[in-house]
This record gives C-alpha cells, structure tokens and sequence, in this order.
C-alpha cells in the first residue's frame, strides 16, 4: 500500500532504475552517515526478512574473493545462492547476483519502489536506500544462501540489519579511518560488529586485532580463528586446508591469482564448514568452485600483449598485496602504472611500496567529487619519487590514460592499472573483449 500521493506521484516519475539511483543521490546531503537507525526502522516497515543462511563478510580487503568464492562452491554444490556486493565496476547492476547471474534492472526496480514506500520521509544515503532495495530482491528470490558483502565498517553498516547466521572477517587494515578510527583495534571493533552470539564468527585474517577476538568472546560468538580453528598449508603445485573434523587435500589454487587468495579460501572453507548442518557441500564441490571461481578487478590478468593488470586495490595494505604479486610475476622490461585514487586516502604508502616496481605513471582524473585530480597526484608522486628515469603524464580519464600507456609499452612490457573501483572501471568500460583484441590496438 502507498504511503501517500506524493510517493505515488515518485512513482510515476521513476520509470527506470537509472532514474530511482538519482532518486537516492539526492535524498540525503552526505555521500556516507554512519549509523543503522534509518537502514532498521525502513528495514522493519518493510518487513526484510531472509528465510536461508546468511553469510555476511567483513574486512578491509579480500571481502569481493570471499563472496565470490562461497558463491561459486555454492553453485557447484547445486545450491541458489544470492550475493550483494558494492561497489560497482562497471553498471549497477552487478551489485546482486542470484544463481550466478547478475540481476536485471527491470527486477531490481519494484523493490526500489519497496523502499520508497516504506521510507516515511526517511532522508536514506544512496548506499542505504540501495542496500535495502538489493536485499528485498535477493530475500524474494528463494535462495539457498545468501551472501552479503559489508560495504564500510560492519557495526553501523546497511548489511548489518540481518543477523547474519556466519559472520566472516577478512583482512583489517587502515582505510576509512576518519569514520572507522585511527588503528586496527578500533577498526576491528567496527568489522566486528556484523558477529551474533551463539553463531559461527570465522576470522580469516591471520592476525587479527585482539578487539575482534574480544567481541566475539564477549558476545557468546561461536569464534573459527586461522591456526586454531582450521589452517592451510600448500607449495608450488597444490594446497591442503583443514578444520574441524574435516580436511581437504591435494586442492588446486583457486582460479583468483595472488598469494593472498589462500588465506582468503581458507576462511570461505571454514565458513562452509561451520554451516555443514544447513549447507552440506562435498569436496567436489569445493574443488570446482574454487577452479572456476570469477572476480574482474582483482589482480585480473587480461590476455595479450604487452601483459595488462587490473587491480582495484586502493588503500595501503591492498596495494602491499599487488607489489608482492607483481613482483611474482617475473621480469618485465617497463612496467607502466595507470593510477587514479580517492583523495582520502592513504595515498604515500600506496604511492612509495609500489614505485620501485614502477617505470612510467599515467596519473588519471576520475569521474566523482572524492577523486583526487591527476595534477595533484603527480605532484604527491613528485615529493617521493627518488628515481631519476621515471616519468609521469596527466589524463583526463582512465581510457584516455590507458591509451597512452598502449602507445608508449612495447609488447614486452606490463601495464598495471590500479587505485580505485573507478579506475579498473573506467578501463573496463566498453568491455573486456574490446581490451583482449590488445590492448586497443587497430
């Protein structure tokens, strides 16, 4: 039932989803406004509700590989599963897959309209009226498993209005300091909030900060901790994980590169495990999934010459991870670095781990007031850069920069583009066959 005649009159104006998300933008003043009490009272009027698992995932960095993970073993095991993540690389849309599929944005819309006539004047963000709108299409959607991805923090985030029945935490960092504190302890005390008494909490971060470990213990959280709960082991060829009355041996490393996957595997194992009871798997299951496992933007590998990197790390820790998997990649003649980052951001140590792997900087504007302009990088670049030979341009957008990298690489090269959603997005753009047919080459 309509609330009243001015959100009918909402409704006949918004016929497509792109007019419901400049709907949202222009709701409330802030982009972010921490805190559950606008999410929970709509929530409630709407009656949000899931009757499957629901896994919900935490943490600075490896949120997106978790999800993706536990997805793709839920699918081979014959499961529905559902999986909210944020941001977006390219459309909106990708935010919600149910069975493998991104959603359409004509089922998207009625639970938009779900939203708006629940909200009662409810000044929701963007990030809250399209959380809601996202969970009210997934719990529609008879799922299996849902899987919900914390967009920042976990305490006072959207997401953390159902109670999850497995909270998973991945890495903890620094980032979003200015909304979540100023050190991992009070960061982890906000990750982990998303935790439930009386149900599994797995930490996959191998050393977690001890306010994670006390929240859980304080809440009655049934805690999974790596290297006591399960752990992992592994060489060149395979890898091995085991916990609670379970192994797994002789696995093939999950399809997502990086060294940091396994950690990340390991805890989506775990989650799996603590879940056995309600959401059996075999070890098939477990190891197709992770075989067949997909996630654009996370240390991606396009095919072609010269080698293209696409990694949306953005924050200090994240990029740590890229150099070290640059790094194993082996010996490239110039390596060209197509960057472009939000202005809040840690951007020093982002800039000083990478720059010794780095030749040639294609500094890149991106398309939202929180980016930093590319003049303002170089010049961030310019104070710790202590090479001689490297040099640096200016582009007004990540294509544009990304053409010029092209231009200048030989075939032997690598060209890494990185810092931010919006950058591997910009690339990404008019689509991966185009970048595959190399790299936008006649």
């Amino acid at each position: 039932m309509i609330a009243s005649s001015r959100v009918s009159d909402n409704f006949s104006r918004m016929n497509t989803l792109q007019d419901w998300l400049v709907h949202c933008e222009r709701l409330h003043p802030t982009t972010i406004s921490m805190g559950l009490e606008r999410s929970h009272a709509v929530a409630q009027r709407m009656g949000l509700r899931f009757d499957c698992p629901v896994v919900t995932v935490a943490g600075t960095n490896g949120k997106g590989s978790t999800c993706a993970m536990l997805e793709a073993i839920a699918l081979q095991a014959g499961y529905r599963p559902g999986v909210y993540t944020s941001p977006h690389l390219v459309h909106f849309e990708e935010r919600c897959r149910i069975h493998g599929e991104i959603a359409r944005d004509h089922d998207l819309i009625p639970h938009f309209e779900r939203v708006e006539a629940a909200r009662h004047g409810v000044a929701l963000t963007y990030f809250e009226f399209t959380t809601l709108a996202i969970m009210s299409l997934l719990a529609a959607s008879r799922l299996d498993v849902a899987i919900l991805e914390v967009g920042l923090g976990g305490r006072l985030d959207t997401v953390n209005v159902i109670d999850a029945d497995c909270a998973v935490i991945t890495s903890i960092d620094l980032d979003h300091m200015e909304y979540l504190g100023p050190d991992r302890e009070s960061i982890g005390r906000e990750k982990a909030g998303i935790m439930r008494g009386g149900r599994p909490a797995v930490v996959s971060d191998p050393m977690p900060p001890q306010s994670v470990l006390e929240h859980g213990r304080d809440i009655g959280a049934d805690l999974w901790t790596l290297g006591r709960d399960f752990n992992f082991s592994g060489d060149k060829q395979q890898w091995a994980w085991a916990g609670r009355g379970r192994r797994y041996a002789g696995l093939a490393y999950p399809a997502l590169r990086g060294a940091n996957q396994l950690v990340n595997a390991a805890g989506v194992l775990a989650a799996l495990e603590s879940l056995r009871e309600r959401l059996p798997v075999t070890a098939q299951a477990v190891r197709n999934g992770l075989a067949m496992v997909e996630l654009p933007g996370r240390f991606q590998i396009v095919p072609g010459e010269p080698a293209l990197v696409l990694d949306v790390a953005h924050n200090p820790h994240a990029v740590a991870a890229l150099t070290a998997n640059l790094d194993a990649m082996g010996f490239y003649p110039v390596t060209h670095a197509v960057f472009g980052a939000m202005a809040d951001k840690d951007l020093g140590p982002m800039l000083a781990r990478i720059s010794p792997l780095i030749d040639r900087w294609y500094f890149t504007d991106l398309p939202t007031p929180r980016a930093e302009s590319a003049a303002n990088l170089i010049a961030r670049w310019r104070s710790l850069e202590a090479r001689k030979d490297v040099v640096a341009s200016a582009h007004t957008d990540p294509m544009a920069a990304l053409h010029a990298a092209v231009a200048a690489a030989d075939p032997t090269d690598r060209i890494v583009v990185f810092g931010s959603f919006f950058t591997v997005g910009g690339v990404l753009k008019d689509g991966l066959p185009r970048l595959q047919a190399r790299h936008l080459g006649p």
